[in-house]
């Protein structure tokens, strides 16, 4: 079941690749009541008490498949539904630290019903920061 917050508290944890932890992990769901096309999102910084990660440090996993956010681009025939959280899986040797951490998610897409000269003027519009303070157990 989905929470009604854009970031989501389950899922928000550290990761590990050969018993050692290389990243952390965050689910959030779209706020747009269509969904969205991968090739509409734009790359997401993920913002982490105040650290920021972004660009090949974030990968997406949607429908059980994992996307570079490079490639989203590529994707124009992946839909990624309103009621599926994507998660977000950040690399960071060490993880997070147990306790208390505030999230911050910078995202936005692009609108496929919107003339591309409108594009890049309603990419700042469409999507946007989502915060939550989470806990890592």
């Amino acid at each position: 079941m989905l929470e009604k917050e854009c970031i989501q508290a389950r899922g928000f944890r550290n990761v590990a690749d050969g018993g050692q932890v290389v990243g952390f992990q965050v689910a959030f769901r779209s706020l747009y009541y269509r969904g969205v096309w991968l090739s509409q999102l734009r790359p997401a910084t993920v913002i982490v008490d105040g650290e920021a990660f972004s660009g090949d440090q974030v990968t997406w996993t949607i429908g059980g498949r994992t996307y570079a956010q490079a490639e989203l681009a590529e994707h124009g025939d992946i839909h990624w539904p309103l009621l599926e959280p994507a998660v977000l899986t950040v690399r960071k040797p060490g993880g997070l630290a147990q306790g208390f951490h505030d999230v911050e998610v910078q995202y936005h897409y692009s609108s496929s019903y919107m003339p591309p000269a409108m594009d890049e003027l309603m990419v700042t519009f469409m999507g946007g920061p989502a915060k939550r303070r989470l806990t890592l157990v």
